[in-house]
């Protein structure tokens, strides 16, 4: 069996951001009553982080946890324990209304850093990318061009963002046109 490699296999791109595919993340789609105390502590034992509020992520030394949708997270935990941590969920959660699922092949990661990063998604993105408007912590699940994505900025600055595996190489070449030099508009700097 090989070792599995992502979409991009590194890709990375330097212009007025940088660009570049974040490697192999575990990440674990899980649905169920987010003011569940059993799924608050599943989550806990499994990333380290608390259940987010709506539109945040919670971040962990060992993962972390975002918020999707009134029923879902976004759970992210090493990649070689995804396996491992969904079926600690699934076995967690028995006799709650909860479904965990593995999802980290199934998806693509980025990390856009530098100090046009926030004038490269606000190119393609229609969130408010100001600082005002979003601060680190903040989450979104939104579009991307023509593809669903959801991101977040860290607490240094830089954005983390999570597509579909299928559309990997589309996102990486979508973002680094965004990042293009001669691309550059001059808001969000700094």
């Amino acid at each position: 069996m090989s070792n599995p490699v992502t979409a991009t296999n590194g890709a990375q791109f330097a212009g007025m951001a940088t660009v570049a595919d974040a490697g192999l993340q575990g990440m674990i789609t899980l649905r169920g009553d987010l003011s569940s105390k059993a799924l608050a502590a599943a989550v806990k034992a499994a990333t380290g982080a608390k259940v987010p509020a709506q539109r945040k992520i919670e971040i962990s030394e060992s993962g972390a946890a975002a918020w999707m949708s009134p029923d879902e997270l976004l759970l992210l935990v090493p990649y070689e324990a995804a396996v491992a941590k969904t079926a600690e969920l699934a076995e967690a959660l028995k006799g709650e209304h909860a479904l965990a699922a593995n999802v980290s092949d199934a998806r693509s990661f980025f990390t856009i850093t530098g100090e046009g990063a926030r004038e490269t998604l606000a190119k393609i993105s229609p969130v408010d990318m100001s600082p005002a408007a979003f601060a680190p912590g903040d989450f979104r699940r939104s579009r991307t061009a023509q593809v669903a994505a959801a991101f977040w900025l860290e607490a240094d600055g830089s954005l983390r963002l999570v597509c579909f595996r299928s559309v990997g190489a589309y996102m990486f070449n979508l973002l680094s046109n965004a990042a293009h030099p001669q691309s550059a508009v001059g808001v969000y700097q700094g």
